[in-house]
């Protein structure tokens, strides 16, 4: 069988290698914004879900015969949900908010083959932002941007994003962007990976 990744996020792309998954990465082009605007007032994780779930089963109409992942992520800061940042400016505008804050991160996964859903997940992480100073601030996005404008959260924990935390409280994996755990689970009992 084939395995189709709907996505081409780096990091996404580098769990699977490193846990010998043999994959093709093959985008989902759907308006993503616009999915997210039709379900306002829905929780944070149905809405990671949801557009999981649309990427995986945009890129099954197109290759029917494989087995899509979709997988997606999402950032709530006191009950406001953050997408990736447009601007280097709102970049800041988006770690002034989170100073000080518990970020929580929901990652989705999404199975699907032949136009259905076969599989979905949703994990979250909780991290605990520490107090940001302005000169932190300035310092980290001379590093980190442009790498940081692909990631809701404004950071990549495998890089100097890890300065942004005081605690984190869930699973690594989920923290990079895919509940890598249980999709393998998944992957095993669609024979995807050998059991």
């Amino acid at each position: 069988m084939t395995l189709i990744l709907a996505s081409q996020s780096a990091s996404r792309r580098a769990m699977l290698d490193a846990a010998g998954v043999t994959y093709e990465a093959m985008p989902a082009y759907l308006d993503e914004r616009a999915l997210e605007g039709s379900l306002q007032g829905s929780p944070p994780d149905l809405v990671a879900l949801a557009l999981a779930e649309a990427k995986a089963l945009a890129v099954s109409k197109e290759r029917p015969e494989a087995t899509v992942l979709g997988s997606d992520s999402l950032v709530a800061v006191d009950g406001r949900r953050f997408d990736k940042p447009a601007s280097r400016d709102q970049a800041a505008e988006h770690l002034r908010f989170f100073s000080g804050r518990e970020m929580q991160l929901f990652s989705a996964a999404c199975l699907a083959r032949g136009d259905q859903v076969l599989w979905t997940h949703v994990a979250l992480a909780r991290l605990q932002v520490r107090a940001l100073s302005e000169a932190f601030i300035a310092d980290y996005l001379a590093h980190e941007w442009p790498a940081v404008a692909g990631c809701v959260g404004v950071f990549r924990i495998e890089a100097r994003g890890v300065q942004l935390f005081d605690t984190i409280a869930g699973d690594h994996f989920t923290v990079l962007g895919m509940p890598l755990l249980p999709v393998l689970g998944a992957l095993r009992e669609q024979g995807e990976l050998p059991a």
